[in-house]
């Protein structure tokens, strides 16, 4: 018998932590109003509803805070910020909606039980998520076996996507392998002890790093069915790589790329596509209508910062690689590429102070509204590129003009998950979420992804 063990998978731990909040944060509320002088927030039949708003906001504002990062919510140091500006909001928001929610009470003290007690409730269950879930009886010990000339990578990527998922020891099946490779915490097995490995240390689930027909032997196949059949899963590593990063490895996708790139069928859905045109005309009519309060600011610090022409417009490669030419706020010094072109890096010297402001706060992208008007963008999709640097990329990054299959977006996925790029190791990252988000585009992740722009906005992470 396989002793196996107890894991949550990230999607389980998000839904957990999302209930878990709910509830504490609703039992100590109760707590506090049968306990104490607190009858502003009581629930009953009645009062439904302002439950209802209570649980709306909460959400959607632990969302936009990242109160359900799961990085974040490994360490209390760095959610304790998420959960004071999650709380501070939606308790701000609770009391300036009194049409949804209940009127402000004459006892101003009241106000202040609503707020800790919330804030509370969710520091508590935090610190014991910290303690319980987030511990190595709860870790999904994996064992990888195939080729390990990657190994090292593949560690330091699963560590950083899921800090729970262990990569406990690894099986070299590689014919001219070394006589031994060590990695911290990581033991290498013989290929005759994997069906005993699994059971003896409670293996969860292997992994399989094939880049080579060849490399899986008749024997250590026999050997991975045998496991498979007792009921621990066995994944191919390109598979697990995507699931749990949300971005496609295309450094490891060969001749059998194919079977990589099923790609989305709302690329070719009619009707998807109609109503994204649609909000695409009305999230750009919305967005310049709501820029013009900025407009002023923005031109007074173009004249004392940038002293030089207010707009610039640029060759950018659109859908099916046809040239268009986006349109944004000047944020460089004037005849900044007399040179030629060179990447953007980061504190670039032609960058003027007014022009970092607004590329960290992302205003210099507004005018991008009238290039998704016009059609040569859409709101959300991969980031349009530089027709000299997309020869270059194309050269030497595997399916880069893939990225040209759909319309370039003003945001996306690569944008709200992974810094500026100026490398080419950047650019492989960001064609990597670009690529996931081709392959699962849905409304469910323009979604995602719009709510992660506002966090990006808000935490100034613009490039």
């Amino acid at each position: 018998m396989f002793k196996g063990g107890v894991h949550f998978n990230i999607s389980e731990r998000r839904v957990l932590l999302r209930l878990v909040d709910v509830a504490s944060m609703l039992f100590v509320l109760c707590f506090v109003s049968s306990t104490f002088n607190f009858d502003y927030f009581t629930i009953s039949e009645e009062r439904w509803r302002w439950v209802f708003v209570l649980i709306l906001y909460i959400s959607i504002f632990g969302t936009i805070f990242e109160l359900y990062d799961l990085q974040k919510s490994s360490k209390l140091d760095k959610i304790f910020t998420s959960i004071v500006f999650t709380v501070s909001t939606t308790v701000l928001f609770y009391f300036l909606t009194p049409f949804f929610t209940p009127e402000l009470p004459n006892n101003r003290l009241q106000i202040l039980y609503f707020y800790f007690s919330i804030l509370f409730a969710l520091l508590a269950w935090r610190w014991m998520y910290l303690t319980f879930i987030v511990s190595p009886r709860f870790f999904k010990r994996v064992l990888v076996v195939g080729e390990t000339s990657n190994l090292g990578v593949i560690i330091d990527v699963f560590k950083q996507a899921d800090p729970n998922y262990k990569i406990s020891g690894f099986v070299n099946c590689e014919s001219d392998r070394v006589a031994s490779l060590t990695f911290d915490g990581v033991i290498e097995y013989q290929t005759d002890e994997i069906v005993e490995i699994v059971r003896r240390e409670g293996i969860m689930e292997i992994v399989v790093v094939n880049y080579k027909p060849d490399t899986i032997t008749p024997d250590v196949y026999q050997s991975l069915i045998t496991v498979l059949e007792s009921g621990v899963p066995v994944r191919e590593y390109t598979q697990v790589f995507e699931d749990m990063t949300n971005r496609v490895p295309v450094q490891f996708v060969g001749k059998d790329f194919y079977k990589y790139f099923p790609f989305s069928r709302n690329n070719k859905n009619r009707l998807y596509r109609f109503f994204q045109r649609v909000f695409d005309i009305v999230i750009s009519v919305v967005g310049m209508v709501m820029s013009l309060v900025f407009v002023p600011f923005i031109i007074l610090g173009n004249l004392i910062g940038n002293r030089g022409p207010l707009f610039y417009t640029q060759e950018r490669v659109g859908l099916n690689g046809k040239v268009f030419k986006i349109i944004k706020y000047r944020t460089m010094v004037k005849n900044a590429e007399t040179a030629g072109a060179v990447w953007a890096v980061k504190n670039d010297c032609r960058i003027t102070p007014f022009g970092r402001f607004l590329r960290h706060s992302r205003l210099d992208e507004i005018p991008q509204f009238l290039n998704v008007l016009l059609g040569d963008m859409s709101f959300i999709g991969p980031r349009p590129e530089r027709p000299v640097f997309v020869k270059q990329l194309s050269e030497v990054l595997p399916f880069y003009e893939t990225r040209h299959m759909i319309k370039p977006g003003l945001t996306g996925w690569a944008q709200v998950k992974t810094r500026y790029g100026s490398s080419l190791d950047d650019s492989l990252l960001k064609l990597q979420y670009d690529l996931y988000y081709i392959k699962h585009r849905s409304l469910f992740l323009d979604i995602n992804i719009m709510i992660k722009t506002l966090t990006t906005v808000i935490f100034f992470r613009g490039q």
